[in-house]
């Protein structure tokens, strides 16, 4: 790498640039572009920027006072945030928490690091963000791709091509990982005939770092190094290749850098491996055997879902499982193949091992992403808890939110600085509705309005290149040059073109939207973007049909499809469109955060009631697709949902945004972004996300964790022992029959239960009654009496009003431990019949 030490502030910039903080940070944009301003526009890679500029331009731009002063107040800012106290250290300055390690597949911080495809590495990046705002205690680890995911380039037939670029590592914002003698890290994992090796890198990311390993090591043989090749590429023995190294070897490289985390956040199951790894590396230190160490780490563990159906978990044959993890399991975890396999299945012994289910029998706690999600996981891991009601399935939820400083325009920014000051996002986030809501509707008009012009005349420039690039005749280059009218509501619809996300709503009746788009007195146009998965034909065919609508005579100056759909398309369109259109088949969208990304620009949602929207929806805040129920594929309500979004758009939407005040302003329109910029934006960041995830979760797992693991892992081992108590004696526990009595106001109940060996210590009986209509269940504890009416079998009584009858409260059993949660670590229950 071409390197210029010797010119004086050179390192002061070397410092900004392989700090990914200036991914969001604004001001320091001007510092790359004084530098570079075209290869600044097309990367937005400062690191790239400073190996390609020459030392006569670095000399006499760092010789500018100007210049200098910019980079010299930005580091001086930049080191006081890092070094001093934030939320965490205030709100938490006693917590048992000290470190998170946070593994994910992916993750989307910046066009300049592209190891990303979506939702889930939007998600990751933007809560290592936050973690950062908030002083979170986090390290993450990630995979480091030659290629990331593909780039997308349409032809002329309208038909999608994918190339895969080389990522250059000497290029990224990324620094090799040494031993204290200058050594390249590496971490070594054993695999069929030949050992793996794995190169380390960090990324730095304000307080927090990402650690990423990957398997292009010169000793590797030819398909190892191919490993961390491809995002999401390749057959099953690739992907389950990849989550080895995901998993155990990012737990090895934790150790290897000597971190030892309370708590390990688990981001989809592609890391559940880590859970093993943990285990073994308690085992070796404390010297206990796997299922000590599995319940004592379990403690600490912690699993976030984003699937929303089941056929979407990672799953491999037990013969790949065998082959990859045999001898894993018997000469490190000290268990049987058998014992490893049952982790990732339900029941049954000819099942596939799932990542999911290893990932919750590993873990304290598991949550999906919205509100939804959680109702729909429960539903979805019900095999794992047989004879338990879904509503008890231990599934919680935390609906994701976005790193807000990341998705907001330089417009929208002046007005919340104004309004709610500078460092909104660093704490927490209750009082920002109230300020926001003091905005004038002439401000936010104008933000709009600036902010719509602003992405257009980007737009423009953007599709120009591209047309010149197809070869367009020079007729139609002229009209992309005017694509788009400054004053014409915009509408966006920007996401991965699946099936189930039914990209093509709007055109279940062309001629009717043209007939929107086309309307003289109240122009609409409409921004497209998305990239359909390289295997998914159909999502591949529904782009075409948008190439060829916009072919169509007189549409083209309406509607446009940005190609190459990726970090830097979303931000320009989050910042710019009017109203953004959502429409998944509910309830497929686990969360669905890019709707969330337009709250902070004054956007406004037009959704299906899925994912966040089924929560956040309210009529003064956007508009809402559907009656809130699944309707599966019928194509009949596909088509009536289609005509519901035609008459929105027809008779609210595009009325609201075009009807005047006499200052020019729609009212109702500017009521909606108003409320919904201050009502939604704090509730839906990634600041609230990540506040709920520490306190509802990382410090309880942490204080769990550390309980468990102390004293040699004391009370671990009487968990397991409990645990392995409860599962060889649970067959023998009998019910006898139930006494009941009421008087007045009250149901007495009296139940006799046979424990067979068991200890009565380890058993909670209760009176169990279901909720009505849709409300919730109600549990009652019953007392035991302390003596035993005869050999184990001991009597237990309730008293409970007599709202409900006596007939619909059923006692059951079931294992109970202080400090564990059931049915999550142990599964079994009992109902008297």
């Amino acid at each position: 790498m071409h390197r210029h030490e010797d010119i004086k502030g050179y390192e002061e910039l070397e410092e900004l640039a392989i700090d990914l903080v200036w991914a969001w940070n604004k001001s320091a944009d001007k510092v790359w572009k004084e530098l570079d301003p075209e290869l600044w526009q097309e990367t937005r890679n400062p690191w790239v920027i400073l190996q390609t500029v020459s030392k006569e331009k670095l000399e006499k731009t760092l010789a500018d006072p100007t210049y200098r002063k910019i980079l010299d107040d930005l580091l001086e800012k930049h080191t006081h945030v890092c070094s001093s106290s934030a939320w965490f250290q205030k709100k938490h300055p006693d917590s048992p928490l000290s470190c998170v390690a946070y593994f994910s597949m992916e993750f989307m911080l910046s066009e300049a690091l592209p190891i990303y495809s979506g939702g889930l590495g939007n998600v990751a990046g933007d809560q290592l963000k936050a973690a950062n705002d908030l002083g979170v205690p986090i390290v993450a680890i990630g995979l480091l791709y030659s290629q990331g995911y593909f780039r997308q380039v349409i032809d002329k037939e309208g038909n999608q091509q994918a190339l895969y670029p080389f990522n250059s590592p000497e290029q990224l914002p990324i620094m090799p990982l040494r031993k204290s003698n200058g050594e390249w890290l590496r971490i070594e994992l054993a695999f069929p005939g030949w050992s793996l090796q794995l190169r380390t890198w960090e990324v730095q990311i304000g307080r927090i770092k990402l650690y990423l390993l990957d398997s292009n090591d010169a000793s590797n043989i030819p398909i190892h190094r191919g490993i961390t090749s491809e995002l999401y590429g390749g057959d099953s023995e690739l992907r389950l290749k990849q989550e080895i190294v995901l998993g155990i070897g990012g737990w090895r490289l934790l150790e290897a850098l000597g971190i030892k985390p309370e708590v390990c956040h688990l981001n989809e199951g592609h890391a559940a491996f880590a859970i093993l790894e943990r285990a073994k590396s308690f085992m070796d230190e404390n010297k206990v055997p796997f299922h000590t160490a599995f319940a004592a780490c379990q403690a600490g563990n912690l699993f976030t879902t984003h699937t929303a159906v089941a056929a979407g978990f990672d799953r491999f044959s037990p013969f790949l499982i065998q082959e990859y993890l045999g001898k894993y399991a018997k000469n490190s975890l000290g268990i049987e193949l058998d014992e490893l396999l049952a982790l990732g299945r339900s029941d049954s012994s000819e099942e596939t091992f799932n990542m999911a289910y290893l990932a919750i029998r590993g873990s304290r706690a598991v949550n999906g992403v919205s509100k939804l999600h959680g109702q729909v996981s429960r539903y979805i891991f019900e095999p794992l808890f047989p004879r338990w009601p879904s509503d008890e399935v231990p599934i919680g939820y935390v609906t994701n939110g976005i790193h807000v400083s990341s998705w907001d325009s330089e417009k929208s920014e002046e007005v919340w600085n104004e309004y709610c000051g500078k460092d909104r996002w660093l704490k927490e986030t209750e009082t920002l509705e109230k300020e926001f809501k003091r905005v004038t509707d002439a401000k936010l008009w104008k933000m709009r309005n600036d902010s719509r012009k602003e992405m257009i005349e980007q737009g423009r420039i953007r599709l120009t290149r591209i047309a010149q690039a197809r070869g367009a005749p020079p007729e139609e280059i002229e009209e992309v040059k005017q694509i788009f009218n400054f004053d014409a509501l915009t509408l966006g619809f920007a996401r991965r073109f699946a099936t189930y996300k039914r990209p093509n709503m709007l055109l279940h009746d062309p001629d009717r939207l043209l007939r929107i788009l086309t309307n003289p007195d109240r122009p609409v146009q409409l921004v497209i973007a998305g990239k359909a998965h390289p295997a998914d034909l159909g999502g591949q065919a529904m782009i075409k049909q948008w190439m060829q609508f916009i072919h169509r005579p007189g549409v083209r100056r309406h509607v446009a499809f940005v190609p190459d759909y990726d970090m830097r398309v979303t931000e320009r369109l989050v910042k710019g469109v009017d109203l953004w259109i959502n429409t998944p088949r509910r309830p497929w969208e686990a969360c669905g955060t890019s709707g969330m990304k337009v709250l902070v620009n004054g956007g406004i949602n037009l959704s299906e009631l899925d994912g966040w929207w089924a929560e956040a929806y309210t009529p003064d805040v956007g508009w809402a697709l559907g009656d809130g129920q699944e309707h599966g594929n019928d194509p009949a309500w596909d088509a009536a949902e289609a005509n519901a979004l035609y008459d929105l758009l027809e008779n609210q939407v595009i009325p609201d945004f075009f009807n005047r005040d006499k200052e020019g302003i729609p009212a109702r329109w500017i009521a909606r972004v108003r409320e919904s910029m201050a009502r939604l934006t704090p509730r839906y960041s990634a600041n609230r996300t990540v506040r709920q995830y520490t306190e509802e979760y990382y410090i309880p797992c942490a204080d769990s964790y550390r309980k468990r693991t102390a004293d040699k892992a004391a009370i671990g081992k009487q968990i397991a022992a409990w645990q392995q108590e409860v599962k060889n004696n649970w067959p023998k526990l009998r019910f006898g029959d139930v006494k009941i009595e009421t008087k007045g106001n009250r149901h007495s109940f009296e139940v006799s239960l046979y424990l067979g060996a068991l200890d009565p210590k380890a058993v909670k009986v209760q009176l169990y009654c279901n909720g009505l209509n849709g409300g919730p269940f109600l549990l009652q504890d019953m007392e035991q009496d302390p003596k035993p009416k005869e050999a184990n079998t001991y009597l237990y009584r309730a008293s409970i009003s007599a709202d409900r009858p006596a007939k619909d409260y059923t006692p059951r059993a079931i294992p109970f431990f202080p400090d564990v949660r059931v049915p999550l670590s142990v599964p079994q229950i009992l109902w008297q019949k």
